[in-house]
Order: structure tokens, then sequence, then C-alpha cells
């Protein structure tokens, strides 16, 4: 399991909450010791217009700071696609996320779509055909589904389901019914029990990680990985981040 992660992503590059000082910190120490890090190169114009409009790549390119990091977010989103196309899992400890980002518009401390930015490469090199993106943030990933209407290549799957015991046998239900050359997570942890959602627990997230491993496994020959997305409360999201990452490679 490779980590892509850049020192620019804890600088605060915004005042929202996902941009908060000291919010990733305690992820970067829990996975530190257990797992190789590499820094990502940053996303180029050319990859962001894939998805994005012209219009909205200069709303974004007229704040210097923003740009950088939002740039570096999407770029650990291309690496960790690359690394699952070519056999290993991968998870990009990044932000600022991207699921509210549709082509032309943004919202909900979303700049770049950072998974769309992702998938829409491997798409266009041929280096997949069919993609199955798993938002289980809290939040409809509305950017996400709005950019891949219509796109017999992209399924996207999000649940409003809130009890944990209901939102995982959906999940593992809905796995079964898929198939897919890719996983692509948008892994958002603002439904944990100690964060915005209330609901679920480190250990559903660990379950939640097996089942997207188990289905990459048998049916996309193990090509998973995960984009940070949501997730508030800095030691909250550490632990369920760790436990996800922990069933995602058994």
């Amino acid at each position: 399991m490779k980590i892509f992660f850049h020192p620019d992503f804890l600088e605060q590059y915004a005042f929202d909450p996902a941009a908060e000082p000291g919010r990733l910190d305690p992820a970067l120490d829990a996975l530190r010791d257990g797992y190789t890090f590499s820094e990502p190169r940053p996303a180029e114009q050319e990859e962001i217009l894939r998805v994005h409009t012209e219009r909205h790549w200069r709303s974004i390119a007229s704040d210097e700071l923003l740009l950088h990091t939002a740039l570096l977010a999407a770029g650990a989103a291309l690496e960790a696609a690359e690394t699952a196309v070519n056999g290993g899992q991968a998870f990009a400890l990044c932000r600022p996320p991207g699921h509210h980002a549709s082509a032309d518009s943004s919202w909900g401390f979303c700049y770049f779509n950072n998974i769309a930015v992702a998938v829409k490469h491997l798409l266009h090199q041929g280096k997949v055909e069919s993609a199955l993106i798993v938002d289980f943030d809290l939040h409809f990933g509305d950017g996400t589904a709005s950019i891949f209407q219509g796109d017999q290549a992209v399924k996207f799957w999000h649940s409003r389901e809130g009890a944990a015991r209901r939102y995982t046998d959906i999940l593992e239900k809905d796995l079964q019914s898929c198939s897919s050359d890719l996983v692509a997570v948008s892994a958002g942890f603002d439904r944990g029990v100690d964060d915005w959602g209330g609901m679920l627990t480190a250990d559903d997230y660990y379950l939640i990680g097996t089942l997207l491993g188990d289905y990459a496994r048998q049916k996309c020959g193990g090509r998973i990985f995960a984009v940070l997305e949501g997730g508030y409360n800095p030691m909250a999201l550490a632990g369920n981040i760790e436990s996800f990452l922990e069933g995602l490679r058994e």
C-alpha cells in the first residue's frame, strides 16, 4: 500500500473546515511507520481540463496558493490511480477534497474533482475501459455524479443510509452486482461516530475497506485506489483512515 502525500497539504490554503491547520497531522503520524510514502506531482492543466471547463480553471487559478494545493491534490489522485492499474493499492492523503466539484463549479470545500480527474485520465489513456466509483462520504458527491452522468464506462455508488449495519449491508449487496476494471474510492470519513455524521465506527470503516478490497481482488485484479474527501475531527479521522486501510489491504 502506497500513500501519496505532500508536506504542502499541511499548509492552510483556504478558510474552511477541510483546510484547517492540524487536520491531517494525526493521520500522518498514524500512517507514517506502516506505509510507504511518496510525494505526488502536481496535476497538469490538460489533465484538469478533461474534467473541468476553462472558466472553472481560471476561477481557481486566480488564487495562486489554492491552485498550487488543488493541483497537488489532483496529482495525488492521479498517482494513486496509476499505482492501482500497475497492480498496487494506493491512498491519496490529500486536501482539498473534490467530490463536490462539477465541470464548471464547486462548493463544499472542493475545487477540482480529484477522483474524476484520476478516472478520466485512466479512461483517456486506455488503461481501463470501465470504473466503479464508490463514495462513502456523509455527503452526496454531486460533482462526481454530474461529471459522469450518462457515461456508460463509469458507475457511481453512494448510499444515504445512516445506520452502520444497514449501510455496510447495502454496500456488500450492491458490490455483488457490479463489474468493472478498477475501483476508485472517494473516502470521506465525516460519517464517523465522532465526526459530523455520528454513525460509523472504526470497525465499520475496517469492514468497508475489507468489502472493497475483496471486491477488487475478485472482480478487477486488485486494482483499487482511494482519495480522501471529508472527515473533520483530526483524531477520529486518523483512526478511521487507519482502520479503512487495514481492511483494504487484508
